[in-house]
């Protein structure tokens, strides 16, 4: 009887789906394909929702498609890359698990698939929905609105960047039903003990989906909506899980196998100045425990992606309220060439963080009374910079909330702004050590990231960033510098008040400084982060260098600089990554490491400017005063102009053509497709004589097609036509150039 009843259940739920496409546009594989590299058009490639022949629904912005059969429950069946026909997803798995009250249930999918090496459509017929499953009820489609507020600093930004970016998206609305009940009832996935689940049918499950206009990137998360009259805990989840197409097959176990070509990024995230530190919070590459017919002889490959909390939340939501996961975004590659990849990844940060494209010109003045602090302030005034940071061991203190503290920082804020300088300072979280009970309680054999940390939800942590609010607030100050920001520290404490054990502690301590972040984006204060907390609202991490270094030889210097911008922009736009400046001695090294006095070492100065400006990388230049003469304030002078004249290409991509070995010539190109000046060739000469070289410069990432105007520096007598060469191996032209003897040289394409 119980088995009538479902099928019945089953027809019913599809002919009413069926008819909830039939106002759907119907899907047409040839007239539905993009024309065109997104990566340089932009693309009339809107994000919407179709109906295929078969009655399945189609998420889709022409380059990349998701596809949803909803027969007999809501099931993601295909994941494919338009433009290389590319198909990633081998096998149907559920749209989320949630572990509510002690009870797993499934969110969608199907169960019934014969082997999970690759899906066919006539299989789908016979495939099942789980029965203790959330079902599928209704789904709608809305226009992607913002994570969270944005004040822009339009004077730091080359464009005018849109937020949020423009895409839709499509939520699809689960709930228990009585068969689910039932068989939770009978125990099939009841460990809780309890007996009445009546309460468990008014929970919503939701899974959204968005999709963005003229890119081959989706996102995705669940909330949960309690509409019961009891409070629930959500124990765990997972928001996604892709059986995805394998790119290799080993029949021997591997250290490090080749993943699926797809960039996940989160925004539960934290520790490290790449993504990579997310795989230990929240997205993972699994074994596929179904996929039995693998070539692994220990089926060992990492093919099924997931993400999920590694501890918790175990967050309690009240009666009317709701629960809302971290989010993943999936973006789909259509070529392995590192270059391409590093592109895509880069403008997928910079749409979906586009303050990440803020670069203002900072200082980090060594002392933070009033004198040096307004010398400082009046010197970047001078020469063009924009931003003045009180930095680490100046004695700037957000702590110190006295009335007196608060008062002069708010009177040399208002100095700065009056000069046109934005203000703020450097604050410790994590790396120290708190005491009183305050500090993270790690469990046996773990230790906190950086050695000692402070627990974010422990009495010292609320009050910390109680303060850190107050002291914004009052003072009108635009930066903060937030070094060891939280690297994921989980804490078994059960005395701190802002979370309950371990359970909850990530998620708590987590949720807490992100808030902080999100408050600083609304309110326009600038966030330097030695962290990847991008799509939380920070602005800029460090590019990577070794502290250390700052101490070597001023010659071995500057190689190492270039080396370190060459080799951070492949994962970051130039205005993602600080570099660093110590123009007072650092770290020891002595005279021979340090730049002042800056007018006797105007050719090494001249050099990092150089270097730096002409990567669009902006560095922190640590110290009492950025000139000391006439001759130093004019070449600061100078490169301040030339970066602002070149802004917008500067802060473009970087294209890669040769790194720094001191051996010979090195060379970045900047592009900028939608720009005026669509490329800038910097190259630099290491060596003791002038040099000349013929270099195929690829041009295809500057859009330009057939002819290239070139300009050597700002002279437009030197600018000349070349053709654009295509020969198979991408679009170049071929420049001879002149460097002088340890010097550069740029040219500016149109």
């Amino acid at each position: 009887m119980k088995l009538m009843i479902l099928m019945f259940a089953l027809q019913t739920s599809f002919s009413a789906w069926a008819q909830s496409l039939s106002g759907l546009p119907l899907w047409d594989n040839q007239h539905s394909l993009s024309k065109g590299d997104w990566l340089i058009e932009k693309k009339d490639s809107k994000a919407a929702i179709y109906k295929s022949e078969d009655e399945k629904l189609i998420f889709s912005n022409r380059i990349v498609s998701r596809t949803f059969t909803l027969a007999t429950n809501c099931a993601t069946v295909g994941l494919d890359l338009l433009t290389t026909d590319e198909s990633f997803l081998r096998s149907v798995r559920p749209e989320a698990q949630i572990e509510i009250d002690g009870i797993k249930f499934s969110v969608g999918g199907l169960n019934g698939q014969p082997i999970h090496n690759y899906l066919l459509p006539e299989w789908l017929e016979v495939m099942k929905g789980d029965p203790a499953a959330f079902k599928l009820v209704d789904y709608s489609l809305r226009d992607c609105k913002e994570r969270f507020a944005w004040k822009k600093r339009k004077e730091w930004m080359p464009q005018n960047l849109p937020w949020p970016l423009p895409g839709k998206e499509l939520i699809f609305r689960y709930q228990l039903d009585d068969i689910a009940l039932s068989l939770v009832r009978n125990g099939a996935t009841n460990s809780s003990g309890k007996t009445n689940f009546e309460y468990l049918k008014s929970i919503i499950a939701e899974v959204h989906y968005e999709l963005y206009d003229g890119m081959p990137l989706f996102s995705k998360w669940i909330r949960v909506v309690n509409e019961s009259t009891h409070d629930i805990k959500i124990n765990t989840f997972k928001s996604e899980i892709l059986a995805l197409v394998e790119p290799e097959s080993a029949v021997d176990t591997k250290k490090k196998w080749d993943l699926p070509n797809i960039t996940v990024e989160s925004d539960y995230n934290f520790g490290g100045m790449t993504n990579e530190s997310l795989y230990r919070s929240s997205i993972a590459w699994n074994l596929d425990t179904l996929y039995k017919t693998q070539v692994s002889y220990e089926r060992t490959t990492p093919c099924l992606l997931e993400a999920y909390p590694k501890f918790g939340p175990d967050q309690t939501v009240k009666a009317g309220g709701s629960f809302e996961s971290f989010r993943i975004w999936e973006l789909m590659h259509d070529s392995r060439d590192k270059e391409r990849k590093s592109l895509e990844h880069r403008r997928m940060i910079r749409s979906l963080a586009p303050w990440a494209t803020e670069n203002p010109i900072l200082m980090h003045v060594s002392g933070s009374q009033d004198e040096p602090v307004k010398k400082a302030i009046d010197q970047c005034a001078e020469v063009g910079f924009e931003m003045v940071i009180m930095t680490f061991g100046s004695g700037f203190n957000v702590e110190d909330e006295t009335p007196e503290n608060l008062a002069r920082m708010k009177k040399i804020a208002d100095y700065a702004h009056s000069k046109g300088i934005a203000l703020g300072g450097y604050s410790l979280l994590a790396s120290r050590k708190v005491g009183g009970g305050d500090d993270v309680v790690m469990p046996n054999g773990m230790n906190p990231t950086f050695g000692n940390s402070p627990c974010l939800e422990s009495k010292w942590g609320i009050n910390y960033f109680r303060q850190l609010y107050n002291f914004y607030e009052k003072t009108g100050l635009d930066i903060l510098e937030h070094d060891g920001s939280y690297p994921g520290d989980i804490c078994i404490s059960k005395d701190h008040p802002g979370h309950t054990g371990v359970d909850d502690s990530q998620w708590n301590q987590f949720k807490r400084i992100t808030d902080f972040y999100k408050f600083c984006r609304e309110k326009g204060i600038y966030l330097n982060v030695p962290d990847y907390y991008f799509l939380s609202g920070s602005n800029k991490t460090a590019m990577g260098y070794r502290e250390t270094n700052w101490s070597l030889p001023r010659a071995q210097q500057e190689i190492i600089e270039r080396q370190n911008i060459y080799d951070g922009t492949w994962d970051k736009t130039p205005s993602m990554g600080w570099m660093f400046v110590p123009l007072v001695e650092y770290q020891g090294g002595g005279e021979a490491a340090t730049i002042e006095p800056l007018k006797e070492h105007l050719p090494h100065y001249g050099q990092r400017l150089a270097n730096l400006f002409g990567a669009g990388v902006q560095a922190c230049y640590r110290g009492p005063q950025l000139y000391d003469s006439p001759q130093t304030k004019e070449l600061v002078k100078k490169w301040v102009a030339f970066y602002k004249k070149h802004r917008s290409v500067l802060d473009g991509d970087i294209i890669h053509i040769r790194r720094p070995d001191g051996r010979d010539y090195d060379a970045i190109l900047h592009v900028d497709p939608a720009g005026i000046e669509r490329g800038l060739l910097m190259v630099y000469n290491p060596l003791n004589k002038a040099i000349t070289r013929t270099l195929n410069v690829p041009v295809y990432y500057t859009g330009i097609k057939e002819k290239v105007s070139v300009q050597e520096q700002e002279d437009h007598s030197r600018a000349s036509v070349f053709p654009v060469i295509s020969d198979g191996l991408g679009d170049k032209v071929s420049l001879t150039i002149n460097i002088p003897a340890k010097g550069y040289n740029y040219y500016i394409l149109k």
